[in-house]
């Protein structure tokens, strides 16, 4: 950086020579962060796995065969065995991971959606605007998360759509902090004064201005509650009241696995361990990048 200051360049070279700079730095830091190598690697293969599953899976994932019911693992072609109703537990678990990865991207996105605009305006505006919309976020922070998922579902119905809607819904308050704690030491900065002393519209400076410098803890959090997500969509189809049968899931598997705990505990531990490993990559992830954001932070 001190290049910078002993050479003049031109704006665009300036901007273009930062560029490379950053992406240098991600590049070495992705390499050396383990978290980032392990995470990332196993959210590639379970992301693999759900796109590719029908040429993965070695059978139909709903086909019945009750001759081959609650067979070991290895036994007549069945990897990892089958379920109650003859079905091959390894593909049930690779389509599995369709739904679980489905239903996390999808409700993170729309909790992003909620959280962030929310958390943008709050932070921007301020006064009675800040102070509305917080007091309704501690009301919502003051219900226990998963048990309003619950009761959001209940009173929906089960369904994918439903457990999607119900998961954006009650994990949006987290965005929305993060963001609003964000905007407002950004909105102090010389760069926005300047842009409103230009008479730059507000959109223009809330989107173009603020929203960019709070992309790093949003990406961080967003990571993170993937898993998080993935875990609600579990204990819910588990209850009963996320996906339904004959649908392949995870939480639904491993809940009925548990009436057969004792003769096949295989029925279980393998879903369960599927929902370990992808939270756990996620995770992974998640503190990788937030070590790169921190160092970066400290270089600065």
């Amino acid at each position: 950086m001190e290049l910078f200051k002993q050479v003049k360049f031109d704006e665009p070279v300036r901007e273009k020579a930062k560029l490379a700079l950053d992406v240098k730095e991600i590049l070495y830091v992705l390499t050396k962060s383990k978290s980032v190598l392990i995470g990332g690697m196993i959210v590639f293969i379970v992301i693999f796995c759900a796109i590719f599953a029908p040429l993965i899976a070695t059978h139909d994932p709903y086909q019945m065969n009750i001759g081959d019911r609650l067979l070991k693992p290895m036994e007549h072609g069945h990897l990892l065995g089958t379920d109650q109703y003859g079905r091959d537990l390894f593909t049930r678990i690779i389509y599995g991971a369709r739904v679980s990865l489905e239903v996390g991207f999808i409700s993170v996105g729309l909790s992003l959606l909620i959280g962030v605009t929310i958390g943008l305006i709050a932070g921007y505006y301020g006064g009675w605007i800040d102070m509305i919309i917080m007091r309704f976020v501690d009301i919502v922070l003051s219900f226990p998360v998963l048990l309003l998922a619950i009761a959001l579902v209940a009173a929906l119905g089960p369904g994918i759509q439903n457990v999607i809607l119900a998961l954006g819904v009650v994990y949006w308050t987290n965005y929305a902090r993060i963001v609003r704690a964000s905007v407002l030491a950004i909105k102090e900065e010389e760069y926005i004064q300047a842009a409103k002393t230009i008479g730059s519209s507000d959109f223009r400076i809330i989107f173009y201005n603020i929203l960019p410098n709070c992309l790093a803890p949003i990406v961080v959090v967003a990571t993170l509650g993937l898993g998080v997500a993935i875990i609600a969509e579990a204990t819910l189809s588990f209850l009963g009241l996320g996906i339904q049968p004959p649908k392949a899931s995870w939480g639904w598997t491993l809940a009925f696995g548990m009436k057969f705990i004792r003769e096949t505990p295989y029925l279980s531990l393998y879903p369960g361990l599927a929902i370990m490993i992808t939270v756990l990559g996620f995770n992974l992830l998640g503190d990788g990048i937030r070590d790169l954001t921190d160092s970066k932070l400290k270089r600065k």
